[in-house]
């Protein structure tokens, strides 16, 4: 995308309406100009020593773009920050990552149990980077590079979750379409699948195939999420109902539950599930 366009560019991204995070990257632009300032340095000038244009400097000065870590680092050395300002680069660590992704990977941190069912396409807390990668790569209109990478990136750091002590509960349904379609060649559905067995291996993950044969139950709808937090309350979605949007409400959260509790009883047991995902292997 060009210079004035949303979205990605050599500087970095748009901070999104309403975004939490726009305080820090506006903190952060202040700075930027106070140091450019102080080395008496005009936006032309500075953008020529640096190597970035003067609208993405101004941007990134009103606190309305988020820059990339080399953009910090170029400005540091310019500057002579000592260090000072590439330092800021951990303070917009999260901000690189979109709101919406940010979002859910608060909410997956606070969760103690975690139900999601899936009928598409693999859930991305299972995704291989490999895998990820050629997934989105799939999605249309194309991402930019550099948007891919940032969702890429965001994507993978939502898998910390498996490093948390203690544990949430995680309870996975995949339908059998999404383990055998071959995304990104056949090389990388295997070590995919070869993840999946390690991750259906852990004591806090149940891992389930709902096999196509299977037809009786509510998983046609589309996918299920269901997220429980420590205090009781819990936060559902679902692909075709409540407009898609997640929901709290308590009857909401029934209904969701008693779908996504007749599609587990419909799958294949955990045991089953692995020796699928083995002969899967042997056949890809």
């Amino acid at each position: 995308m060009g210079a004035d366009g949303e979205g990605a560019d050599e500087a970095g991204w748009d901070v999104e309406p309403g975004d939490e995070i726009a305080p820090v990257v506006e903190a952060v632009g202040r700075q930027v100009k106070l140091r450019r300032e102080a080395a008496g340095m005009r936006v032309p000038e500075f953008g020529e020593a640096i190597g970035y244009g003067e609208d993405l400097i101004r941007k990134v000065e009103r606190g309305v773009r988020i820059p990339r870590p080399e953009f910090l680092d170029k400005v540091d050395e310019v500057l002579g920050a000592g260090g000072l300002v590439s330092a800021m680069k951990k303070d917009l660590e999260k901000a690189r990552y979109p709101k919406k992704v940010r979002e859910l990977a608060k909410l997956e941190a606070r969760a103690v149990e975690l139900q999601l069912y899936s009928n598409h396409n693999l859930h991305g807390l299972l995704q291989t980077e490999e895998y990820a990668r050629a997934l989105l790569g799939t999605w249309r209109p194309t991402y930019s590079p550099d948007d891919l990478e940032r969702l890429l990136s965001a994507r993978m750091a939502r898998k910390s979750i498996y490093g948390r002590s203690p544990a949430p509960e995680l309870s996975f349904v995949q339908e059998e379409v999404t383990l055998t379609r071959p995304i990104g060649g056949t090389m990388v559905l295997r070590r995919q699948l070869e993840h999946l067995l390690e991750v259906s291996e852990l004591p806090y993950v149940e891992f389930q195939v709902m096999p196509t044969s299977r037809a009786d139950h509510p998983g046609t709808v589309g996918l299920i999420e269901v997220l429980k937090f420590g205090d009781g309350s819990a936060l559902g979605r679902t692909d075709g109902q409540f407009g898609g949007r997640p929901v709290s409400d308590p009857r909401h959260l029934r209904v969701l539950e008693l779908r996504y509790g007749i599609i587990r009883a419909r799958a294949l047991t955990p045991e089953e599930s692995r020796a699928f995902i083995e002969q899967a292997l042997g056949e890809t």
